[in-house]
């Protein structure tokens, strides 16, 4: 598994439009906002902001990879491992993810990250 590095973590907010106006004011760049969760750019770090409402995933930190078959190389590997990971899921913005629970319970992800991701974050700046 060949990481490229520690892309983003993801926190709960209890009021996700006060979080994002927060943070934007911080100077980060809104890549996108749902009713549920917003991600958030400073450069190539990521924000997740999870509302009450959000029931995907909890918070944790991402790993991300610069290759889609990476992520599938160490789902297999982790799973074969006996490691706590949920299924792959294509997300709409072209990347792939994965989460799981290390040895102590504490969430993360694996994402695949295309640089057209990056490009969006750049432009909507």
């Amino acid at each position: 598994m060949k990481l490229k590095r520690i892309g983003h973590i993801a926190i709960r907010v209890t009021d996700l439009d006060r979080a994002v106006q927060f943070y934007h004011n911080l100077g980060m760049t809104v890549v996108w906002k749902d009713p549920d969760w917003a991600y958030l750019k400073a450069g190539e770090d990521g924000l997740a902001l999870l509302s009450p409402s959000y029931q995907h995933a909890g918070p944790h930190f991402g790993f991300v990879f610069s290759d889609r078959a990476e992520i599938q190389s160490a789902y297999d590997r982790l799973k074969a491992e006996g490691a706590d990971v949920r299924e792959i899921h294509d997300h709409r913005d072209g990347t792939a993810s994965f989460y799981g629970k290390d040895p102590d319970g504490n969430w993360f992800e694996y994402l695949y990250e295309p640089t057209t991701i990056n490009q969006l974050a750049r432009t909507t700046s």
